[in-house]
Formats: structure tokens, C-alpha cells, sequence
């Protein structure tokens, strides 16, 4: 079997490797053995990833002589809260995990980031693994340490920086995703190309279609792309004081509309992204910041391939202007009281926006391209 793509997050004596490529869950005792310390190891997925997938994964620790357990929680972003973590917490410390163990998250990106924050806090902290299997967490959420859970004031405002050992991305586990999944992680993709690589998002208007039919190729290109990006982003800035914030493109706006849904599978967190980087890129035309025809781009290609674009639909809390900035004053990213949004120049030109002013947010919230 051929050898996976191999990439480095390079944070000095925290360096990690993230290995893309097929078939890696059959392989990934192997590659996981050199980062474990001593001890045992918890396995936490979630019961559908289990029925898929952890047979096979727990198969390849015992060919590597790596003793596990696993701890399964419920799918769905409902599990990612204080509730869940708690209940993680006393499974790992039950099961007599000691500090030289490790977790493992095998799943999305739920499974990911509650995992994580566990790992962070367990015995002040233990080693953590990355086992992504959905497009959306091998491109986004098991790269760069964020960890975290999402309470009643909003999403992810609980949680640490605790960054993985090893980030193991199995493509063939994207054969087994709804086209909904798909879909959603796709959006983070086409978010890289919106930041900072123009000819990436080209590339996606031209195989988007055939990377999301399944073609195997196009998936690597797109994930190890999206990965290398990441990496050096995180890199650069690894607790979010510049340049990573660039990363949440879309994501005031999501965040809110997703607050807004209860969190439910009536708006996924990658529909809410598409939706937010739709209305990131239209905010920044209406600012005059970015041509009119790069956001009509932007739209076009997300809507084409199947993603929403608008909150059309959702319920009236996301319809309401009001509700949704008061939810965007109580994102992470708000400094002194006022919104920070990053908009664009231009496809490939992301930038952090401090100044944007309330009631030009209020007026897009009221157009209809978002009603």
C-alpha cells in the first residue's frame, strides 16, 4: 500500500504530523505506536462512527499490541456540551487511564473537539490523537489544538488549546458520508480558497463536482490543500492573536444562525458556514471592500454545488436581525464590545475587520438575498 501524504504543523517541541491518504485506519496502530508514551488508551467516537468504523480501528491496535477501550456518546452536536464531557471524563478515569495514556477521537468533528477538551483537562492534561473521519474534520477541526464545547451564551465559548500527537485522515472513510456530510465539509474547503488561494477556489469550480461524486484524487488534492493551509496558519499563530482568525471566514454568522437552530440537525455546522461565507462575501461588496462579481462568484459556486447561501427557511430567530447580532455580540472574536467580522478584498483576500458598524450588519440581515 502506498505511503499517505505527510504534512507538519510546526509548533518546535510540539510538532505533529497529519497523514491523509486511504486505508490509514487499517495501518493505524503502526503509525500511532512511536506517539504513545505507556498506559493504555480510550478510543472516543460516537455509536454511528462505531458501527462503521471501530471494529477496524481497534483491530489495528491490537495488531500493534495497543491496549484500548472505547467510549461511545451519542452523534449529533447536542453531545458536544457539559453533559457529555462529564460523562467522558468519569468513562477515562474509570477505566483507569493513567497521565503517560492518550485519547483518541475517531469521528467528526463533535467526537474531535469534545475529545480534545477532555484530553486537555483529564489528569491536567493527557496526550491526544486525531482520527477524523468526515470531510469537514479532516480538512478543519482536527488540525490546530481547539478544543472546546458550546453552552447556552453560544458556540465553542468553552473549551482550551490542546494540540494532537498525530492527525491520521483516512479518505476511504468519506465513502460512507451522506452527500449532506459531504456537503458541509466541503464548505470549509471552499473557505481556504476564500481566504488566501484564489487558484485553489478556481481549481474547486472546475472539480468541486467530481470531488464530491467520490473521484479519489481530487478528494486527496482538496484535503491535503486544505490541511497545508491550516498548518501553516496554525503555525504562524497558534492561540488566535492574528492571522488565525482569519479561519473563521463565515464564522460570525454561522455561529449565530446555528445558536439560533438549538444547535440541530435542521442547520449543520457546514451549511451554516456556506451560509456565513455567502453573507461574509456580500457584506464586504455592500462596504465596497470587495468587487460585486466576486461575491455573486461566491454565491454562484455554493449554491451550485448544493450548499444554502441564505437563512431562508430556518425559523424565525434566524430571521431576526436583532436576535442574531445579539448572538454575534457574544462571539469570542468581540473586542471591546464591538463585532468583528473577517470579510474580504476579494476571492483569495481575507482580512480582520474591526470597524464594521452594527447597522450596516442590521441592513444585509434585512435584504432579501438573506431573508
Amino acid at each position: 500500500m502506498s505511503e499517505p501524504a505527510r504534512l507538519g504543523v510546526e509548533l518546535g517541541e510540539r510538532r505533529y504530523d497529519i497523514l491523509v491518504g486511504p486505508g490509514l485506519l487499517d495501518r493505524a496502530g503502526a503509525f500511532m505506536k512511536p506517539h504513545l508514551r505507556a498506559g493504555r488508551i480510550a478510543v472516543l467516537t460516537d455509536r454511528k462512527v462505531a458501527g462503521l468504523w471501530l471494529q477496524r480501528f481497534g483491530r489495528s491496535l491490537d495488531q500493534a499490541g495497543i491496549a484500548w477501550s472505547a467510549i461511545e456518546i451519542d452523534p449529533g452536536e447536542q453531545s458536544k456540551d457539559f453533559r457529555h464531557l462529564e460523562q467522558v471524563l468519569d468513562a477515562l478515569l474509570a477505566g483507569g487511564l493513567e497521565r503517560g495514556g492518550a485519547l483518541v477521537a475517531l469521528g467528526g468533528g463533535v467526537v474531535g473537539d469534545l475529545g480534545g477538551f477532555a484530553a486537555s483537562i483529564a489528569l491536567r492534561g493527557i496526550d491526544f490523537i486525531q482520527a477524523p473521519t468526515t470531510l469537514l474534520a479532516q480538512v478543519d477541526s482536527s488540525v490546530g489544538g481547539k478544543t472546546g464545547i458550546n453552552v447556552g451564551a453560544g458556540k465553542n465559548l468553552v473549551g482550551s488549546f490542546h494540540q494532537p500527537r498525530l492527525v491520521l485522515a483516512d479518505l476511504d472513510t468519506l465513502a460512507t458520508l451522506p452527500r449532506r456530510e459531504l456537503l458541509a465539509g466541503y464548505a470549509e474547503v471552499v473557505k481556504y480558497g476564500l481566504i488566501g488561494d484564489a487558484a485553489f477556489f478556481a481549481w474547486l469550480e472546475a472539480n468541486g463536482a467530481k470531488l464530491l461524486a467520490g473521484d479519489g484524487a481530487s478528494r486527496q488534492h482538496a484535503v491535503v490543500t486544505s490541511c497545508a493551509a491550516k498548518a501553516a496558519i496554525v503555525a504562524a499563530d497558534e492561540r488566535e492573536t492574528g492571522s488565525r482568525a482569519l479561519l473563521n471566514l463565515g464564522h460570525t454568522f454561522a455561529h449565530a444562525l446555528e445558536a439560533e437552530t438549538g444547535y440541530s440537525q435542521g442547520l449543520i455546522h457546514g451549511e451554516a458556514v456556506s451560509i456565513g461565507l455567502a453573507m461574509a462575501f456580500e457584506l464586504s461588496a455592500r462596504l465596497g471592500l470587495c468587487p460585486p462579481e466576486d461575491a455573486a462568484r461566491v454565491r454562484r459556486h455554493l449554491a451550485g454545488i448544493g450548499l444554502p447561501t441564505s437563512p431562508r427557511g430556518l425559523g424565525p430567530g434566524a430571521a431576526d436581525p436583532e436576535r442574531l447580532i445579539a448572538r454575534m455580540r457574544r462571539d469570542k472574536k468581540t473586542t471591546g464590545g464591538s463585532l468583528v467580522f473577517i470579510l474580504a478584498r476579494g476571492i483569495g483576500r481575507a482580512f480582520v475587520a474591526r470597524d464594521v458598524e452594527e447597522s450596516a450588519v442590521r441592513d444585509l440581515l434585512r435584504a432579501p438575498e438573506a431573508a
